[in-house]
C-alpha cells in the first residue's frame, strides 16, 4: 500500500492508473481513522467490486462543533495503516489539515435544509463540514464508487443529495451496519465508553429491535414507533435521548406511516455519559 500525503501526489497516482487502464474502476473508502471492522467491511466491498481501492484518513475539523471532541478524537494511524494494507488497499490518502484547508479557505458546501435534520439539528454546521470535505475528497481522488456504512444514514442522505446536485460522476455504495455480537453498532467512539457504559449503550439496539418487533406485528404508525424508542431509551437511567425519529430515508423528513414501496429510516441518537452514539434501521 502506498501512502500519499499531498493532493498533487494523489492526483498524479490516480491519473497514472487511469492512463494505464482506462477502464479501471476506482473504489474509495473515506474515513477519519480509528478503524474497526465496519470500516474494513467497506474496504472488502470495494476490493471485491473495483480494480483499485483508495482509502483516506483525515480527521476533518470542519465537522466538529466548538464543544465537540475534535482534539480527543482517537488517532491510531500506524495500526490503521497496517489494517488497510492487510485488506489490500492500493493507496492511502492521508493529508494534513494544512494540506486540505488553506489558511484563508472560506468556501463550504451547503446542502440546504436536509443538512439541518436528525444529526444536523443536534450538531449545527456538522453536515456542512462533512459535505465540504467529502466534495474535496471526491475532486482529489475522482473515484467511480464511494463506500459508506448504513450506520451514518443521515450523512448518506446528505451526500446523496450533494452528489446529485453537484453532478459528481460517481456512485455511492452503502454497506450494512456492522455490529458487535451483542448488537452494538461498531463506531470509533465506542472507544470512549467505560465497561459499564458499554453495557448501557446496548439500549440503542434494544430500541431498534423493539421497533422491528412492532412492525412485524403489524404496527405502521410512525408516532407509535418513535414513542416505543423513547420508552425504551427512557428506561435506561444512564441514557440521555437526543432524538428518536421515523423519517423518509432520502429526505430525512418525518413520515406519518410506514408504507409499502417506500424506504423508511428509523433512527435514534443517545448520549451515554459524554459519548454520543447513533444507530438506525431501514424498513
Amino acid at each position: 500500500m502506498r501512502v500519499l500525503k499531498t493532493m498533487a501526489e494523489m492526483r498524479e497516482v490516480i491519473g497514472a492508473e487511469r492512463r494505464r487502464n482506462s477502464g479501471a474502476i476506482v473504489g474509495f473508502v473515506p474515513t477519519m481513522g480509528a478503524l474497526h471492522a465496519g470500516h474494513l467491511a467497506l474496504v472488502r466491498a470495494a476490493r471485491e467490486q473495483c480494480d483499485r481501492v483508495v482509502a483516506s484518513i483525515f480527521v476533518n475539523p470542519l465537522q466538529f462543533g466548538p464543544t465537540e471532541d475534535f482534539s480527543r478524537y482517537p488517532r491510531t494511524f500506524d495500526a490503521d495503516c497496517e489494517m488497510l494494507s492487510d485488506e489490500g488497499v492500493d493507496f492511502l490518502f492521508a493529508p494534513t489539515g494544512k494540506e486540505m484547508y488553506a489558511d484563508d479557505a472560506a468556501t463550504t458546501v451547503d446542502v440546504g435544509p436536509i443538512a439541518d435534520r436528525l444529526d444536523g439539528a443536534s450538531r449545527p454546521g456538522h453536515f456542512r463540514g462533512v459535505a465540504t470535505v467529502v466534495a474535496k475528497l471526491f475532486h482529489i481522488v475522482t473515484p467511480d464508487v464511494a463506500y459508506f456504512g448504513q450506520k451514518d444514514a443521515a450523512q448518506i442522505a446528505v451526500l446523496r443529495k450533494m452528489t446529485r446536485d453537484l453532478n459528481f460522476p460517481l456512485r455511492l455504495a452503502v454497506c450494512e451496519t456492522v455490529r458487535e455480537a451483542d448488537g452494538l453498532a461498531m463506531s470509533s467512539r465506542n472507544r470512549y465508553l467505560s465497561g459499564e457504559e458499554r453495557q448501557q449503550a446496548l439500549v440503542l439496539s434494544r430500541a431498534l429491535q423493539r421497533v422491528k418487533n412492532l412492525v412485524a406485528a403489524g404496527e405502521r404508525n410512525a408516532e407509535v414507533l418513535a414513542q416505543s424508542m423513547k420508552d425504551t431509551t427512557g428506561a435506561e437511567d444512564a441514557a440521555r435521548l437526543d432524538y428518536a425519529a421515523v423519517v423518509d430515508a432520502d429526505t430525512l423528513l418525518p413520515v406519518e406511516r410506514v408504507a409499502a414501496g417506500t424506504s423508511t429510516l428509523v433512527a435514534v441518537a443517545v448520549w451515554i455519559g459524554n459519548t454520543r452514539l447513533i444507530d438506525n434501521i431501514l424498513l
